[in-house]
């Protein structure tokens, strides 16, 4: 007889054998969407929803663009796998030469791999490789990654770095980053303060000649969306410069377009010797990459790089298709106008409530951050807002080290009259929450 039968206690549900996802995966709604097209996903009853969310960052140029679909129709009917060690294919040489011109001067030499996470732990290698050191500065708030390597450049929950998970890789230093609102501070005051203790951290936790890299994300994502500066990055820029040191910049969630400039480091004159993207750059295709100075990715170690699925040739065509909606039908200008259109009714929000204690991002990467009347993150007062906001067809995420922080990601194609569609819905469901708190 086996323990199960011999013991009432441990018997199981009738249900617990059923196939079923992982526990650890956390949904933010529970919806089962049969279909999608623009800015809208469709469940299996029909139901439209307003997609703030782009697959956190993802369709740029929404759901399912003509284009972009026509492409990897067209490149499946052709090659859907051309494992790129071993052949090369076009749509990879062809989005070479594209991304080539949209890069900061002197980043000409590519690898392409699968997910963000999987780029990041490449460019930490290859800057490990490149400078022979081994010591990481990452920034209070960071998000690089869940993976062993990239959870531990990975300081923006405390959920990813859990000791239940065993020692993270060692060699990684936090910094502060710019956050004038957590600290109560300006924004001069708090890049005085993070460049200071910078410094510090050179003269008793990693000295130059021990640091590698530098990796930043231009706005932080699950931190909250906040926005770094020219100040700061300009000074990572000078210590990067005198002590050898690779600066790398993490453009997974704020690259191609999403803030109204092709990277987000753009807005700071920011120049990394690392860009790191994947997200948004092929529409939903799992596609993710590093663009390096040439003498830096010629450091890598042979056999250093790779990946059986990395730069797969449906995703490079979806790639291609994307810049190409991009560019033609101003979608980098849209995320500027739009941006400002949404930002200018979420600020218009929260001057009517005082549980919205800041506003901020940049082009289409917008947060509202709710507090209580001391100040405190007020997670449930987010929560509140997303089921009243759902309750309305709408679909928002949170952020932020407490869950207290919500974000809107829109795609790139989003439209004016959508845009207003959504603050209609957002100030409903923030006075409907907010009245039942």
């Amino acid at each position: 007889m086996s323990l199960m039968a011999q013991s009432p206690n441990l018997q199981a549900p009738a249900n617990a054998y059923r196939p079923h996802l992982s526990p650890a995966l956390m949904q933010a709604t529970p919806l089962v969407v049969d279909r999608a097209l623009g800015c809208r996903l469709f469940d299996k009853d029909g139901n439209a929803y307003l997609d703030f969310t782009s697959g956190i960052g993802v369709t740029s140029t929404g759901h399912c663009h003509p284009r972009v679909v026509e492409a990897a129709q067209r490149q499946v009917g052709r090659l859907i796998h051309g494992q790129y060690g071993v052949v090369m294919h076009q749509p990879m040489l062809d989005l070479i030469d594209r991304l080539g011109g949209l890069m900061p001067d002197g980043l000409n030499a590519f690898f392409f791999a699968n997910s963000g996470a999987e780029a990041v732990e490449s460019a930490i290698r290859l800057a490990r490789n490149y400078t022979r050191r081994q010591n990481i500065i990452v920034f209070q708030g960071s998000f690089h990654g869940r993976t062993f390597g990239s959870a531990a450049l990975t300081t923006s929950g405390a959920r990813f770095r859990s000791a239940q998970s065993g020692a993270l890789p060692p060699g990684v230093v936090v910094a502060p980053f710019p956050t004038p609102f957590r600290y109560g501070w300006d924004q001069e005051t708090a890049e005085r303060f993070c460049i200071r203790e910078l410094d510090h951290i050179f003269a008793t936790l990693t000295a130059p000649a021990d640091t590698a890299a530098i990796i930043v994300e231009p706005v932080q994502g699950e931190a909250g969306y906040q926005p770094g500066s020219r100040a700061f990055f300009a000074a990572l820029r000078e210590r990067a410069d005198k002590h050898g040191i690779v600066l790398i910049a993490d453009e997974v969630q704020a690259g191609v377009g999403r803030t109204g400039r092709f990277w987000a480091g753009e807005h700071f004159d920011m120049q990394p010797d690392i860009v790191v993207f994947a997200k948004g750059i092929a529409s939903g295709f799992p596609l993710s990459g590093i663009a390096a100075r040439e003498e830096i990715m010629a450091a890598a170690l042979p056999g250093s790089q790779g990946g059986t699925f990395s730069g797969n040739v449906v995703a490079c065509a979806a790639a291609l298709a994307t810049l190409d909606v991009i560019a033609e039908e101003g979608l980098i200008e849209n995320a500027a106008q739009r941006g400002a259109q949404l930002r200018a009714g979420l600020e218009a929000t929260a001057a009517r409530h005082k549980a919205i204690g800041d506003v901020r991002g940049l082009g289409l990467m917008q947060a509202s951050e709710f507090v209580t009347p001391d100040g405190a993150p007020a997670p449930h007062l987010a929560k509140a807002v997303l089921k009243a906001a759902l309750d309305r067809n709408m679909i928002i995420l949170v952020c932020g080290p407490y869950g207290h922080i919500v974000r809107m990601i829109p795609p790139l194609v989003i439209s004016a009259d959508e845009v207003q569609e959504a603050l209609d819905i957002w100030n409903a469901a923030v006075d409907e929450a907010l009245e039942a708190q």
